[in-house]
């Protein structure tokens, strides 16, 4: 069994990209990105501040907006079109989840699509189903990135995806048969789950279940990717138990150190891509 260490691989991907925004930086342009935090989340402010710390290393530079936790859904939107206009800034994050009073949806679909770098805009979540150029989804993409640092092969090999959300599932799907994957989306309601999951190649759990899935429903060699991230007993895991499982399978993601990492360099990265279509000759 093999670790796969998301945390390396970021680093590899850290490094490359300060070098990039150091060349920029000597042309006088700093790509910027700008998070919004609405309300005190504590978890929320915790990858706030992972975010920013990131993008500080890099050379990103900040735009932090704290709104409270009863901004109006006007607030949120003026705040965004700001931002929208403001050239500075080449990707506009708004952290999730937001209060009830605020449509989330309404409040994505604001962000300009080239300044998307969740890519939630559903112009951006098009571009991904036709297989067209643009910004790709943070977790998604960064699973993708990890697979190919290891050379794991995805064509041809069946690909099982535990979770249909639009942040992590179904993008994911999209990305996998991009690479010629054969892709089965299951679910909480799916029947027979781990008859499912014992024919996966590469398994990707969100499920958002500490634990979930066990040793036995796996088989022997399977890649596996957990997405989860989960409190339990005052000690982080994820949506798979790790002891039983490492224990069949050839590659497995741990909990933290494995996507965690790449979801928030994945981040860095569309920012800078973003800043290069936007502002680089």
């Amino acid at each position: 069994m093999i670790r796969l260490e998301g945390s390396k691989v970021a680093a590899d991907l850290q490094a490359e990209l300060t070098e990039l925004t150091a060349k920029y930086r000597e042309q006088g342009i700093v790509p910027g990105l700008a998070v919004i935090l609405v309300g005190e989340d504590p978890a929320s402010k915790v990858y706030v501040g992972r975010k920013e710390k990131m993008a500080e290393k890099i050379g990103i530079k900040n735009f932090a907006y704290n709104l409270p936790s009863d901004a109006s859904q006007e607030e949120v939107l003026e705040l965004i079109d700001q931002l929208n206009r403001n050239d500075e800034v080449d990707g506009i994050l708004v952290q999730l989840p937001l209060p009830a009073q605020i449509d989330e949806q309404q409040v994505l679909q604001t962000i300009d699509p080239a300044k998307d770098v969740d890519s939630f805009h559903p112009e951006n979540v098009g571009k991904l189903m036709q297989g067209l150029p643009g910004p790709k989804p943070c977790t998604p993409n960064g699973i993708m990135h990890l697979l190919k640092a290891y050379d794991i092969p995805i064509e041809g090999r069946h690909a099982v995806i535990i979770g249909r959300s639009n942040i992590v599932g179904k993008p994911m799907a999209h990305l996998l048969l991009d690479e010629n994957a054969t892709v089965t989306i299951t679910h909480s309601r799916t029947k027979e789950l781990a008859e499912i999951t014992r024919l996966a190649d590469i398994l990707v759990v969100a499920i958002g279940r500490p634990n979930f899935l066990t040793g036995d429903m796996i088989k022997d060699g399977a890649v596996v990717i957990d997405v989860g991230i989960n409190r339990l007993d005052k000690k982080l895991v994820g949506d798979v138990d790790y002891e039983t499982v490492a224990e069949k399978s050839s590659f497995i993601t741990p909990v933290p150190g494995g996507v965690g990492p790449m979801t928030i360099i994945m981040l860095m990265y569309n920012t800078v891509k973003a800043c290069e279509l936007r502002r680089i000759p």
